[in-house]
C-alpha cells in the first residue's frame, strides 16, 4: 500500500498548501464543456432519503433523527398565522456523503503532508470538507458494473479491477478522463432496496480493488462515487490491513470519495439511450473543519 501510495501521490502537484486534491482537475473549461452534455433536461437525484429507514444500523453511525421544534398547533398569533420548524441530529457521514481529505490518514500524515494530529476534537485544521465548498460539478460518467455482469447486484467481497473498468467503459461507448466524476454502480443500493437489511448492507460489499488506484491516477479522475458504503471491496484484499484503497486515494492522491449514492433510475435512463455521461452537480455542505458532508447530487442529462 505504501509503495503504491508513493507511485500515485499527488503531494505538491497543486502547491504545498493545497487542501483540495484532485478536485483541482475540475477546471472552469471542463465544467463549461460538461454543460454541453445536457440535452433533454432530465434530472436524476442520486442521494438516498435522509430518514430513519436508511442503511446505517447504529453503533458508529446512525440514520438521521429529525425532531420538530415547532409544529404550530399551540400557537395563537395575529391573523391565524402558524409556523413549523424542525432540526436534525445525524453524523455528517450518514446517508449519501462525501469523505473529506481529512477522513483517513496513516504514518501521522494527511494528504499533501499535513500533520495527522491536526484532526482534533475541534475538527480538521487542514483538508476539511469546507475546502470543497467551491462545488463539485462537471462531467459525470456512470460505469454500470452490475448491468454489464447481468446481475441485480454483485456479491459482497467481489473485487472490480482495472481491466473490468476498461471493458465496461468500452462496451458502454464512453471514456473516462481528466476531471471526470466517476460513478461505479455495483447494485449494492438495489440490494438494500430489495431486502432492507441494514446489517447485511454494512457487513461487506462489492467494490474497487486496490490496483484501481493506478488506473484512476493515469486518467486523472477527480471524484469517485459508488452505491456502496466505502467504494472499495469489503472484506479487503489484504487480511492484515483495513481500508487500503481509502488510504491511497484520500491520503496519497487527494481524491474525494462519494458513498451510498443511488444510481437505479439513472442506470435505466443511460441503458435506454446509450449515453453514460452527463452533467453532475453535487456541492457538499460547508461544514467548517468537517470530516464529511451529506450530499444529494444531481445527474442532469
Amino acid at each position: 500500500m505504501r509503495a503504491l501510495g508513493r507511485e500515485v501521490s499527488n503531494w505538491g502537484r497543486w502547491g504545498s498548501d493545497d487542501e483540495r486534491g484532485t478536485t483541482n482537475l475540475i477546471t472552469p473549461e471542463r465544467v463549461a464543456a460538461a454543460a454541453g452534455l445536457i440535452r433533454t433536461g432530465e434530472v436524476f437525484h442520486l442521494g438516498i432519503p435522509l430518514d430513519g429507514d436508511g442503511p446505517q444500523p447504529g453503533g458508529l453511525r446512525i440514520n438521521p433523527i429529525r425532531l420538530m421544534s415547532e409544529n404550530g398547533q399551540e400557537q395563537v398569533l395575529p391573523g391565524g398565522f402558524k409556523w413549523a420548524d424542525d432540526y436534525v441530529f445525524m453524523p455528517l457521514q450518514a446517508g449519501s456523503q462525501y469523505d473529506s481529505l481529512a477522513h483517513v490518514h496513516y504514518d501521522d500524515q494527511l494528504y499533501n503532508g499535513f500533520a495527522g494530529d491536526g484532526v482534533s476534537v475541534k475538527g480538521a485544521d487542514k483538508c476539511g470538507i469546507h475546502t470543497q465548498a467551491g462545488g463539485i460539478a462537471g462531467r459525470g460518467v456512470l460505469l454500470d458494473i452490475a448491468k454489464a455482469r447481468g446481475v441485480d447486484w454483485l456479491e459482497a467481497g467481489t473485487a472490480i479491477g482495472p481491466a473490468e473498468l476498461d471493458e465496461v467503459a468500452a462496451a458502454q461507448g464512453v471514456t473516462v478522463g481528466a476531471g471526470d466524476i466517476l460513478l461505479i454502480r455495483t447494485g449494492w443500493r438495489k440490494k438494500f432496496l430489495s431486502d432492507g437489511d441494514a446489517a447485511g448492507f454494512m457487513a461487506g460489499e462489492p467494490g474497487l480493488s486496490l490496483n484501481c488506484a493506478t488506473w484512476l491516477r493515469e486518467r486523472d479522475v477527480a471524484v469517485v462515487g459508488s452505491d456502496n458504503w466505502a467504494v472499495e471491496v469489503m472484506p479487503g484484499e489484504n487480511p492484515g490491513a483495513a481500508f487500503e484503497l481509502h488510504m491511497v486515494l484520500i491520503r496519497d492522491m487527494g481524491l474525494t470519495l462519494a458513498e451510498m449514492l443511488d444510481f437505479e433510475d439513472l442506470s435505466e435512463a443511460c441503458a435506454a439511450d446509450g449515453r453514460y455521461d452527463f452533467f453532475y452537480a453535487g456541492p457538499p455542505l460547508q461544514f467548517t473543519r468537517g470530516i464529511g458532508s451529506p450530499v444529494n447530487p444531481l445527474a442532469i442529462r
